[in-house]
């Protein structure tokens, strides 16, 4: 096989603009997605019947339906109702209310695992309730989920790639541009792959210096 690696060098501002775009859908997605996802958590608790079957079906529709026909519902249909959003836009709403489903459930898993008993101790020595939240509610019960959202930013990282079926600028939609340009399918395919490769890696990475940093203290004797 005669590999011309070489020849994608010309390409490589498509590829960096790619990336950027990829970098940028994840980090807005991530952020809307985790606000939606500690907001309904908390919501859920709430204990009111309509709120939870509302919460309830939001998360089960969400996370029971493929990705791409919520990309597509948000980009092709919702402009038969007057509402039309560029591709990036689109794909930045469906895959934010994807991966908010998710956070939902994990945030609840990890509110839930928090002892009733905490909160009192909490309470017993005057501490406010915002007090008793930040310190001895939310930052335990991300501690406790922190590895399964650490696995679902990277789910989300890899599916932004779904973007390129509304045309968004983003990394796998730079590679089939460069792809259909320079017809050399195996070697920019691999170096797709080599870049989404080094993104986990870098994302891993970077979760956990900030899972070291923010939950540095110890759970045990």
């Amino acid at each position: 096989m005669n590999l011309r690696f070489g020849q994608l060098e010309r390409y490589q501002s498509q590829f960096i603009d790619g990336l950027i775009g990829t970098l940028e859908l994840t980090a807005l997605c991530v952020t809307a997605g985790m606000l939606i996802g500690l907001l309904l958590s908390f919501l859920y608790r709430s204990k009111h019947p309509l709120v939870q079957k509302l919460i309830y079906a939001y998360v089960e529709f969400f996370r029971n339906t493929p990705s791409l026909i919520q990309l597509f519902v948000v980009f092709f249909l919702l402009p038969d109702l007057g509402i039309s959003f560029s591709p990036f836009v689109a794909a930045t709403i469906a895959l934010s209310l994807y991966f908010g489903a998710y956070t939902t459930e994990i945030f609840r898993s990890g509110l839930d695992s928090i002892p009733k008993a905490q909160v009192e101790a909490g309470e017993c020595l005057g501490l406010t309730k915002f007090q008793i939240y930040r310190n001895i509610v939310i930052l335990p019960a991300l501690r406790n989920v922190y590895q399964s959202l650490t696995a679902q930013i990277i789910i989300l990282l890899l599916g932004t790639s779904l973007a390129s079926q509304v045309s968004a600028d983003e990394l796998f939609h730079a590679a089939t541009f460069v792809e259909s340009r320079s017809y050399l399918s195996f070697e920019v395919y691999a170096v797709l792959c080599l870049i989404y490769f080094s993104l986990v890696l870098a994302c891993k990475l970077i979760m956990y210096l900030v899972g070291k940093i923010a939950f540095r203290w110890p759970t045990g004797r």
